[in-house]
């Protein structure tokens, strides 16, 4: 599913990026299968094929339903969600007799859509409600018995500013869903009972899994962290979570975390679980991923908080920025209980860029995440210039980027000496610089601007991030987190993306990035800069 949504999609975003998720659920809603694909939609999806059960009380084959309300089975706007239904092939003759089936499986996708409407391009609007970041979707039909739904579709493509982008990338997901239904109508056809099988393999991945979490030693466990700022003038915000290991399975108790914000960093509740869920997937090792798995991870998380916030309380950050301090600090309570297993933090941002026009002869919108440096661990080194944790995208091409947009890339390059010093050092971020050839609105949702990524036992902290505007003419101007701005042609916005945490004491500032993990592709080792000279200097 997830390579025929790829191959037939049209947004720079999906083609080339992969940001997208494709997943299999049985006749209960219960996940089954997940290609591995983001972790912050994988874990949150099955709240959206429980919204569309609920919505649909009689499905057809070729039904798909689409979703994005991040209150009724969404993460946040900009990620349209599809489900359909599929029947047993011996089903199909009992339907043609008029009589209600029972669906055997769900299949399910999610698409992160560069542009769904909003007040600014890219629909990570800095916003004070959810009515401000865009379109808003409860579970409607976009397509019955495999006919797209022209008046739905024709109300998305109104609400976003590159309308031809949407029709291709939805034609895509429905596609995606006819190659799922096919590919699992064969799979029943060859298994004399697959529906059991699934049951079966539910209980033994969730056996497999208390297994391995026993190896993390009994007991409560707390930790603290903090976002930045919400990008309307609060902040910052406390993240704190209690986490109970006990016979194999994991609690998270996030009392105590701050109440929900007036910007959009606000995480849904099943946000909140994808990414306590990804801790519990990185801590069961080679277990199929699944309900079996998920069964024996528990959240809880305060109504009203910044984790489970009321509607309409904006969320565009918290699918991207707040699962990854999630993921954090129930990473840092695990490790006062397992240090020799659990890694420094890692740089906890996706580094949000946005950027769009309607003004141009052919209105665009680009959105592209950035990678930074992982967390070093008692394995090694931490990784450098790679997206961490929460997301698992590729990047945009240099060359596909200019291309598309009226972008070019100025410096794409590791950041030296940003990973955390230690026994074992942390991975460095990245500096991607983009100078633009005609006027567009700009827009960045990052962290870890002003907080550092946690160093681990006894490790050291790596750099924040930064984010800089360079005007001709002008002294360059430091942007905060979250950022929308103007830019006129020539003008560059520079992002440092922040490193790893170290991992563990060492005498000296031990190797430098030359001796660390290998380059990612396309990038090359940035030469020293005096600013970061300086940085490094006083760190020391």
């Amino acid at each position: 599913m997830g390579s025929a949504l790829v191959r037939a999609s049209r947004s720079a975003n999906i083609k080339e990026r992969g940001d997208l998720s494709c997943a299999v659920f049985d006749a209960e809603g219960r996940l089954i299968a997940q290609a591995a694909h983001i972790p912050v939609h994988l874990g949150a999806l099955e709240a959206a094929v429980d919204a569309a059960r609920s919505q649909v009380s009689h499905w057809d084959e070729g039904d798909v339903i689409v979703l994005n309300d991040p209150y009724s089975g969404g993460s946040h706007l900009p990620d349209l969600t599809t489900v359909s239904a599929v029947f047993a092939p011996l089903q199909m003759h009992d339907r043609d007799a008029g009589s209600l089936v029972t669906p055997a499986f769900f299949l399910a996708t999610r698409a992160h859509h560069a542009d769904i409407g909003g007040t600014t391009p890219g629909s990570l609007s800095i916003a004070s409600d959810l009515f401000g970041e865009g379109l808003i979707l409860p579970p409607v039909h976009l397509a019955r018995r495999g006919a797209i739904c022209d008046d739905i579709a024709r109300i998305i493509g109104a609400n976003s500013r590159t309308p031809d982008e949407r029709k291709g990338d939805l034609d895509a997901q429905v596609a995606s869903h006819s190659v799922g239904a096919r590919r699992l109508a064969e799979v029943m056809t060859a298994t004399i009972d697959l529906e059991s099988a699934c049951s079966e393999l539910l209980e033994w991945s969730g056996r497999l899994a208390e297994a391995r979490l026993q190896q993390i030693p009994d007991g409560i466990y707390g930790y603290e962290d903090q976002l930045d700022d919400d990008g309307l003038g609060g902040g910052p915000f406390r993240i704190q979570v209690e986490v109970t290991m006990r016979d194999g399975r994991l609690h998270a108790d996030f009392s105590g975390t701050a109440e929900q914000a007036k910007g959009g960093i606000n995480a849904p509740l099943a946000v909140t679980r994808s990414a306590v869920s990804y801790v519990a997937a990185c801590l069961v090792g080679d277990a199929p991923i699944n309900a079996g798995v998920l069964s024996r991870v528990s959240v809880y998380a305060p109504a009203g908080s910044l984790l489970a916030p009321h509607r309409p309380a904006p969320v565009a950050g918290g699918n991207v920025e707040t699962s990854q301090r999630v993921v954090d600090v129930v990473l840092g309570a695990l490790a006062q209980a397992a240090p020799w297993l659990i890694p420094a933090a890692s740089q906890g941002t996706m580094n949000n860029v946005l950027a769009g026009s309607t003004l141009s002869r052919r209105p665009w919108a680009y959105y592209e995440t950035i990678g930074g440096g992982s967390g070093a661990s008692a394995a090694g080194d931490g990784a450098s210039g790679i997206q961490v944790h929460m997301t698992n995208t590729r990047n945009t091409p240099i060359e596909a980027l200019e291309m598309e947009f009226p972008i070019q890339v100025e410096r794409y390059a590791l950041r030296r000496y940003s990973g955390g010093n230690g026994l074992r050092m942390g991975g460095d971020g990245i500096v991607r610089t983009y100078r633009f050839l005609e006027a567009a609105t700009i827009s960045i949702l990052s962290e870890r601007r002003e907080s550092r990524p946690p160093g681990a036992a006894g490790g050291k902290p790596g750099q924040p991030g930064k984010n800089i505007l360079h005007r001709s003419g002008h002294a360059d101007t430091i942007l905060s987190a979250k950022a929308t701005l103007t830019v006129e042609p020539g003008d560059l916005i520079e992002i440092r993306t922040p490193g790893g945490g170290g991992w563990g004491t060492a005498e000296g500032p031990g190797p430098g990035p030359e001796s660390g993990p290998g380059l990612g592709p396309g990038l090359e080792l940035m030469p020293a800069d005096p600013e970061v000279d300086h940085e490094l200097s006083a760190w020391h």
